[in-house]
């Protein structure tokens, strides 16, 4: 029996093992222990001991059903039963016999693109394009990212070129010039492409220098990376042209099919109900795997139910709420 120390969240992959033999890992014990620890046992018969301070906390006062204002983001891993069926859409569509129309029709936005393969509303869509950067699958600095060197100039002078004519590639990659664009869409009111985006992504992109993120490059922090260059790409999103809206797509579509769902499930730390749940997602939202209660040996069976129904309805408020931020306020801005 295998027994690993966890001091971080995020997906963590195991010994190297193929995903396409093995079926979706799941928890089939979970504990709190001493010192901040809980121990976690999966279906293979591995166990973990898993550093509650390293874990993602949230709170039942942390989620504020804002209806159209914005979305609730948990770091979680994608469902295995997900992943599968990308991979069997995968295989009927090669097994298809597509029309010279079929191909020749291409969304025109990076979100049209990514739902038409992956489904799911704008939260799924971020994920998506998170664990994509942070597997180190897409780099933003690829060539076919780079804008062309050209003193080609629109007549008449577009607001678009004027903005983005300074920048090296389609996104504005280099500090300096994303929170310029990040300062004038704020000004214009014109965030939208972020409104799927944690809060602390955001905090952490205005925050860091064009050194500091050279810094963290070099030093290998791929998380904070990933969560500034997300906020990068949403900023660049609209000006991207169809060639690397379908690069992006191909991308973000190799990497979830080649998702290792052999990975230790995500646990998200419901301070004000002393709970560790156990969650993923897929494109219907969040969906709970298994809970267990800090002070689960002192209170009752009625007190634990009444504890289960409100992080389900908690979780199911938060799934139905991004959903309607999504159709109120960014769908048709987001059409196809």
């Amino acid at each position: 029996m295998k027994k690993f120390c966890i001091t971080t969240l995020c997906v963590l992959a195991l010994t190297s093992v193929n995903a396409q033999n093995v079926g979706q890992t799941k928890i089939s014990e979970m504990k709190w222990g001493l010192d901040y620890n809980l121990h976690v046992k999966l279906s293979n018969d591995t166990n973990y001991v898993v550093d509650v301070r390293g874990l993602y906390h949230t709170g039942k006062n942390l989620f504020v059903d804002t209806t159209d204002q914005s979305t609730t983001y948990y770091p979680v891993k994608l469902d295995g039963e997900f992943i599968q069926y990308l991979k069997n859409q995968k295989l009927s569509d090669n097994e298809g016999d597509q029309t010279d129309s079929i191909r020749k029709e291409q969304p025109k936005t990076l979100w049209s693109a990514l739902h038409k393969t992956l489904g799911g509303g704008y939260v799924h869509f971020i994920n998506c394009l998170i664990y994509t950067l942070e597997s180190n699958q897409l780099y933003l600095t690829d060539p076919i990212m780079k804008r062309p060197v050209s003193d080609w100039k629109p007549k008449p002078m577009t607001e678009s070129f004027k903005r983005t004519r300074k920048w090296e590639y389609y996104i504005p990659y280099d500090q300096n010039n994303a929170k310029k664009e990040f300062k004038k869409r704020k000004a214009e009111n014109d965030l939208k492409d972020l409104q799927g985006i944690p809060a602390g992504f955001i905090d952490l992109f205005t925050k860091t220098s064009q050194k500091q993120y050279e810094q963290l490059r070099e030093l290998q922090k791929k998380q904070p990376v990933s969560q500034i260059d997300i906020v990068r790409l949403m900023l660049g999103a609209k000006y991207l042209g169809k060639e690397q809206i379908q690069y992006i797509q191909s991308k973000v579509q190799t990497a979830i099919l080649r998702y290792n769902i052999n990975t230790l499930p995500s646990v998200i730390i419901f301070d004000d109900y002393n709970a560790a749940v156990s969650m993923t997602l897929d494109n219907t939202g969040y969906k709970i795997g298994y809970i267990v209660f800090r002070d689960q040996s002192s209170i009752s069976i009625e007190e634990s139910d009444i504890r289960h129904h409100k992080i389900e309805m908690m979780v199911k408020a938060v799934n139905e709420a991004n959903d309607r931020v999504f159709k109120k306020r960014l769908q048709n801005y987001y059409q196809k």
